[in-house]
């Protein structure tokens, strides 16, 4: 059975980055009925919140992702002890004295020499009683692992063939001074213990794959038994790293602005492959997800592209599925009148006012004889076909057609040029408040022009 998971940090809010990784393990998991795992890496006990876990499961809930198994890793401190402790007997697992000062020191004399700026063991060259001595002075040792002298390969399920050589990179911090277990470490234990089958993360973690395979075969188990697959990171619509600003991406704030979970499940399931996304919720997307599809190159995450399958989904939604979202006492003729102009279901709330609440209509002062002439002529009975007879009426009463007839009554009806279809709006919003609207526009007089 394939075993997923998904591992953020406790640190912030899930942003779509994380999104696209969690939902990926997801579809995975589901379509070949294996096992997904939420595994929260709240070791870093200076950053974790307890209000961002929360915020995390409810995130992927909102999503439409749920999980097998949870933990977190501040409950398997005694795990990671255990493992260290094997690392070190095994000689993996070395300890390290040096000062943050006395490292940058070391790296700048390196660069300066041309020499890559990679730790130089110096720690391993000491004798027992330095040791001894380090400690009696009130040094506490941190540990480093103990990289082996090969290249690591793998074939990578997105990216292809990968490699890693180990010996140009640094032997890895794996326990703090004050005991605490790094991610590097804790990541491989846990995979190990829980059994994961297949890794699915951002393009950033290759060199940690590397390492990771590492330490795993340092632990005993088969580095073969578990498959990887790197997603080329994500870029704005420019080209730029999406890193630099996934606050404004953040899921919690593309929930508060109104984006529906279905539309952004198909965008990242389908973002980085040829398809045209489709808005579902994962649960309809895991049967024709193909990670083989992701291309190698980074995807770009493009808003406009966002709003218009959220645009494209909303118009298809009836109004059973969002009538607990809507302003109170909206009901099914409003939605339907208005769901085709929202890119954002929250953009319900202006069309709620427009057709119920109480709008200052821009001056026309232009205008203001046929307002008054469009007010003569408004109907007694709001119909269906109420506005379709206005305008008939008003048209061979003033010689105006197309936008010189339309447009004015739709700037004082709703204080907006463009809009849902005023044949539905006209009924909603009713005849004493178009009266009262006209009457005003007609009366407006504006500031800038002269009487």
């Amino acid at each position: 059975m394939s075993v997923l998971r998904f591992a953020p940090s406790p640190t912030g809010h899930l942003h779509v980055g994380n999104a696209r990784v969690a939902l990926a393990n997801w579809l995975i998991a589901r379509r070949s009925g294996g096992r997904f795992l939420l595994r929260l890496d709240d070791t870093d006990t200076e950053r974790s919140r307890p209000e961002y876990a929360a915020g995390i499961e409810e995130d992927l809930r909102w999503l439409g992702l749920d999980w097998d198994g949870m933990f977190r890793q501040s409950d398997r401190l005694d795990r990671y002890a255990a493992a260290a402790e094997r690392l070190k007997a095994a000689g993996r697992l070395y300890p390290c004295f040096e000062s943050e000062e006395e490292l940058a020191y070391k790296r700048e004399r390196a660069r300066r020499q041309g020499r890559p700026p990679i730790y130089d063991r110096e720690a391993l060259k000491m004798t027992p009683e330095q040791r001894a001595r380090a400690e009696a002075n009130g040094k506490r040792p941190y540990w480093r692992f103990l990289l082996s002298s090969r290249t690591i390969s793998w074939r990578d399920r997105v990216l292809g063939e990968r490699a890693v050589k180990l010996p140009a990179l640094s032997d890895p911090v794996l326990v703090r001074a004050d005991g605490s277990p790094l991610y590097t470490f804790t990541s491989v234990v846990d995979d190990i213990e829980t059994g994961v089958t297949e890794i699915v993360r951002g393009e950033d973690h290759v060199t940690n794959t590397g390492i990771q395979l590492d330490i795993l075969e340092a632990l005993g188990a088969d580095p073969s038994r578990i498959a990887f697959a790197h997603l080329p990171l994500l870029t704005d619509e420019r080209g730029e790293p999406l890193s630099k600003r996934l606050g404004a991406v953040s899921l919690r704030q593309l929930r508060r602005d109104g984006v529906e979970p279905a539309a952004l499940a198909g965008y990242l399931a389908a973002l980085g492959t040829s398809a045209d996304p489709v808005a579902a919720m994962p649960a309809d997307l895991a049967a024709g997800y193909d990670l083989g599809a992701v291309s190698r190159s980074p995807a770009r995450f493009d808003m406009r592209q966002l709003l218009a399958l959220n645009r494209r989904h909303l118009r298809g939604l009836p109004f059973e599925a969002v009538k607990d979202r809507l302003p109170a006492g909206a009901d099914e003729a409003f939605w339907l009148a208005v769901r085709g102009n929202l890119d954002l279901l929250s953009e319900a709330r202006a069309w709620w006012d427009v057709v119920r609440g109480d709008i200052a209509p821009p001056p026309q002062p232009e205008e203001a004889a046929f307002l008054a002439e469009a007010l003569r002529l408004l109907p007694e009975s709001f119909g269906e076909g109420a506005w379709r007879e206005w305008t008939q009426a008003l048209s061979a009463a003033t010689g105006r057609k197309g936008r010189a007839l339309y447009r004015p009554l739709r700037l004082a009806l709703t204080g907006e040029a463009e809009g849902p279809d005023m044949a539905s709006l006209l009924p909603l919003i009713g005849r004493a408040r178009a009266a009262a609207r006209l009457a005003r526009a007609a009366a407006a007089t504006d500031g800038s022009h002269p009487a």
